[in-house]
C-alpha cells in the first residue's frame, strides 16, 4: 500500500514532520538525495518552542543532555559593554533558555526516533518536478523519484517539501521565494578558543570593520565574521578566522583545532504561500534567515511539527479545513522570525557614526530596564505563538463557561495540578508533552460524567492512540473511595491546587497537540467539539524496501 504522504527531504524540518505523522498513527514515505544525515553543523541553538515540539517527538531529553544550555549575551561596541541579557527564565515549560547543540544531533535523534517509530528514510533518491492532478474535486501529487534502484512515478495524496532553500518542490509549484540577500559575505569557524571568555555566554562585538559573534557549544566555541562581499567561495583559513578574532574581539583569544568553517551568504525571505493544493511547503523551502538570534532551524522544526500533526489528523478524518490553517498560522510566525532577525543583522552592519551612536544608545536602555529579558527573549524562543485570527480555532455552544485564562489560539497556561492518586503535584504541561490531542473537562462530579461520555464517544473511534480526556477536579472535589465513571473509562483525572481555572459549572475544551486552545465550549456543545477531533483508526503501515 502507497503511504498517503511523500516528505521530501530529511533535514530537522522534513524528519520534524515524518516523526509527527508516524506519531500520530500515519505512515510516509521519506527521500533525500543526500547519501545520509547531515554532518555540518549550520544550526546550533535550540530554543524553547522547538524544545517543546521535539519533546512531545521523544527525542528533547538526549539533545538537553548532550547540550550546553546557554546563560546569556552581551554585547559590546567600541570595546566597551553596551547591554547584556540573561537566559533562563522563561515560566512555564520545562525548557527556560535556549540550549547549543550542533545540527547533526538534532538530526540523527530525530532520524533515529523515525526508525523507532517505523519509518525510514530513502536516501540517495532524488526528487524530480512534482506535478499536482485534479480529478473533480480529488487532487493528487505526481513526482518521479531517481534512485540506484532505477526510476519511479509516484502518485501520492499529499506532499510536503522539505527540501530546502532552492526547493524544487517549491520552484514546481510556480511560488516565488521573496526577500533580499545580504551584500556582505559572512564567515564561520568552530573550534577551541583559548583565552579568558565568560561561561556559557554570547558575545557580540562590533567594531568599526565589522562583527564578531562568539558562541559557545559542546567542546569548544564558533566564531562568527562578516566581511566585504569578494565573490571567493572556498571556506575561510584559520589564519583569516584568527587575524579578524584579533582585529575585532576582545584581545588575548586565540582559535585552535578548527573543526568546520563556512563561508555564504545570508538572506532574509519568505514564501507568498506555503501550501499549493495537496503540496505544503516547509522550513528552508519557504523562509531564510540571517544568523542572528538562531531562528532557522527552530523555526523549521515547528514548521515541521506542525504540518505533520495536522496533516496526519485530516488523513485520521479531520475536516480537510484544518490544512487552511497551516499557512495562516506558520507564515506570520516565519515573518516575524526573519524580520527579527534582518533587523537584527542590519543593527549589526550600520556605518554611520550617528546611526551607531543611536543604536548603542538604544542597546543600553534596553539592557538597563529589562526589555531584552521580558519581550526580546520571548519572540526568540518562539513559545507563545498567536494564533487566534487562525481559522481552525472555534468558540462552540456554551463557550462563556470557560475561563478566559485559556485564551483561543494561545498556548494554554500552566495550572498546578495533583493526581487523584497520589500527592506529587504534576503541571498541566505534563499531562500534555505526549503531543495528543487532549479534551479538557474541568468541574464536578457532573464533569466527570461528561469526561466518561467524551472517553466512550472517542474510543468507538478507534483513536485511543492520537486522543485523550482529561478531567481536572475543583480542588475542593471529595475523592470518591471507588473508581468512578471517568476513571473507569480510561480518563486522566487530576484536582487543581490553586483553583486557577475557577467556576461551578463544567466547561470543555480542545487542547491542541502543539499545546494550544483550539476550541471551547460548555457541556453541551461536547460533540461539536469532539467533531474537530480525528476519527479513523491507525493506517496501516508500509515502506519500500532500501538504506535507511
Amino acid at each position: 500500500m502507497t503511504p498517503p504522504v511523500l516528505v521530501i527531504g530529511a533535514g530537522p524540518t522534513g524528519l520534524a514532520a515524518a516523526c509527527a505523522l508516524w506519531s500520530h498513527g500515519v505512515p510516509c514515505r521519506v527521500v533525500d538525495r543526500r547519501t545520509g544525515p547531515g554532518t555540518a553543523p549550520k544550526g546550533l541553538v535550540l530554543w524553547s518552542g522547538a524544545l517543546e515540539c521535539l519533546h512531545r517527538l521523544g527525542v528533547a531529553g538526549e539533545l538537553a543532555a548532550a547540550a550546553l544550555p546557554l546563560a546569556g549575551a552581551s554585547y559590546w561596541s567600541g570595546g566597551g559593554r553596551i547591554g547584556a541579557v540573561r537566559f533562563g527564565g522563561l515560566p512555564d515549560t520545562d525548557f527556560p533558555g535556549p540550549l547549543v547543540i550542533p545540527q547533526p544531533a538534532t538530526e540523527r535523534a530525530l532520524h533515529t526516533r523515525l526508525r523507532e517509530l517505523g519509518g525510514r528514510v530513502e536516501w540517495e533518491t532524488e526528487a524530480g518536478a512534482v506535478t499536482v492532478n485534479q480529478v473533480g474535486t480529488a487532487r493528487s501529487v505526481t513526482v518521479t523519484l531517481r534512485s540506484a534502484g532505477g526510476v519511479e512515478a509516484l502518485t501520492v495524496p499529499w506532499l510536503i517539501g522539505a527540501d530546502g532553500a532552492r526547493s524544487r518542490v517549491r520552484e514546481s509549484a510556480g511560488i516565488p521565494f521573496e526577500g533580499h540577500t545580504f551584500d556582505r559575505t559572512f564567515l564561520i569557524g568552530d573550534g577551541r578558543l583559548e583565552g579568558e571568555l565568560p561561561e556559557a555566554e554570547v558575545q557580540h562585538h562590533i567594531s568599526p570593520d565589522g562583527v564578531l559573534v562568539i558562541v559557545p557549544q559542546p567542546g569548544g566555541h564558533r566564531v562568527f565574521f562578516d566581511t566585504a562581499a569578494d565573490g571567493e567561495t572556498a571556506p575561510p583559513s584559520d589564519e583569516l578566522l584568527q587575524r579578524l578574532l584579533d582585529e575585532r574581539g576582545p584581545g588575548g583569544l586565540r582559535l585552535t583545532g578548527t573543526w568546520w568553517s563556512s563561508r555564504f551568504q545570508v538572506h532574509a525571505k519568505v514564501a507568498p504561500r506555503f501550501r499549493a493544493g495537496p503540496v505544503l511547503l516547509a522550513g528552508d523551502a519557504v523562509h531564510a534567515h540571517t544568523t542572528a538570534g538562531g531562528q532557522g532551524l527552530n523555526t523549521g522544526v515547528q514548521d515541521g511539527y506542525d504540518v505533520g500533526w495536522k496533516l496526519a489528523s485530516v488523513v485520521r478524518g479531520c475536516d480537510p479545513a484544518l490544512l487552511d490553517s497551516y499557512e495562516a498560522e506558520r507564515r506570520p510566525a516565519s515573518v516575524r522570525a526573519v524580520r527579527g532577525g534582518d533587523q537584527q543583522t542590519r543593527m549589526w552592519l550600520l556605518r554611520s557614526p550617528v546611526a551607531k551612536a543611536l543604536r548603542d544608545t538604544v542597546m543600553r536602555i534596553l539592557s538597563r530596564t529589562g526589555i531584552l529579558e521580558t519581550k526580546v527573549v520571548p519572540l526568540l524562543a518562539q513559545l507563545d505563538l498567536d494564533h487566534s485570527g487562525s481559522p481552525a480555532m472555534a468558540d462552540l455552544e456554551g463557550s462563556a463557561a470557560v475561563p478566559r485564562t485559556l485564551r483561543l489560539g494561545r498556548r494554554v497556561p500552566d495550572v498546578a495540578l495533583t493526581p487523584v492518586h497520589g500527592d506529587a503535584p504534576l503541571p498541566l504541561r505534563r499531562h500534555l508533552s505526549d503531543g495528543r490531542h487532549t479534551v479538557l473537562v474541568r468541574g464536578d462530579g457532573a464533569a466527570g460524567e461528561l469526561a466518561a461520555h467524551a472517553r466512550r464517544l472517542l474510543a468507538g473511534h478507534g483513536v485511543d492512540d492520537a486522543v485523550k480526556v482529561v478531567w481536572i477536579q475543583p480542588r475542593d472535589t471529595v475523592s470518591e473511595t471507588v473508581p468512578g465513571p471517568a476513571e473507569s473509562a480510561g480518563c486522566e483525572i487530576a484536582r487543581e491546587r490553586d483553583g486557577a481555572l475557577g467556576g461551578t459549572a463544567p466547561w470543555v475544551a480542545y487542547i491542541r497537540p502543539d499545546g494550544v486552545v483550539g476550541a471551547r465550549a460548555g457541556a453541551a456543545g461536547l460533540e461539536s467539539l469532539l467533531a474537530r477531533l480525528p476519527s479513523r483508526p491507525v493506517q496501516p503501515a508500509s515502506a519500500p524496501a532500501g538504506r535507511s
